[in-house]
């Protein structure tokens, strides 16, 4: 096998490229998933049946299928049904979407760690429940989860490159059309493979550190 320094730097262009995609679909992604996993969090400690099951139900659902599947669910199959989504809107939601199931236990358990003392004092206070939530539990919990949820913001790396397969153009994608015009595969697919340990290694260790720091 011959390494073909010239074929890299042909490809880096093409490569930037795939990252800015793969950081765009990552961050909007992670996003959607943080604000998603709250409200399922939330909807499951309602007191009313009515919200508790169909979001159980959805959330099970959802967190029981591949994410693959879900991709082309949305990309294929919600156009049958008139509503047509762009390639880069259904990744970007398709990995909310499934990472938000994820997100919601992580809440979930993050909530239930908060002392019964915190609930004990808003309610001797005759704090109203929105208030409660807002300035008490909420910011209690998500303290004691930003380093589960920084977990699954790298796992989600890793599966981002799966909006590939709807046509999104991101690292891998622009790798496979290099290759597909080169015929150079080692090049292209070992940069993308690189670049992935650069981006998650980096995280991997920062979130270490933000772990000890919280925990202190």
């Amino acid at each position: 096998m011959r390494w073909d320094w010239e074929a890299v730097g042909d490809f880096m262009p093409r490569f930037w490229d795939g990252l800015l995609v793969t950081l765009q679909a990552l961050a909007l992604g992670a996003l959607l998933a943080f604000a998603l996993g709250l409200v399922w969090a939330l909807a499951l400690r309602s007191p009313y049946r009515a919200v508790r099951w169909p979001v159980a139900a959805v959330t099970e659902f959802v967190r029981n299928t591949p994410l693959l599947v879900q991709l082309f669910f949305l990309y294929y199959v919600l156009p049958e049904w008139g509503l047509t989504l762009s390639a880069m809107a259904t990744g970007v939601i398709g990995l909310g979407l499934h990472y938000s199931t994820y997100t919601a236990e992580v809440y979930r358990a993050g909530i239930d760690g908060v002392p019964a003392g915190q609930w004990e004092a808003a309610t001797a206070l005759s704090l109203p429940r929105v208030l409660t939530w807002r300035s008490v539990i909420l910011p209690q919990a998500v303290r004691r989860v930003t380093p589960a949820l920084g977990n699954y913001v790298i796992a989600m790396l890793k599966d981002t490159p799966m909006i590939f397969v709807i046509g999104v153009m991101d690292m891998l994608g622009q790798a496979r059309q290099f290759a597909a015009e080169t015929f150079l595969t080692v090049e292209a697919f070992t940069v993308v493979g690189i670049a992935f340990i650069a981006l998650s290694f980096p995280a991997s260790l920062l979130l270490r550190a933000l772990e000890r720091r919280l925990v202190r």
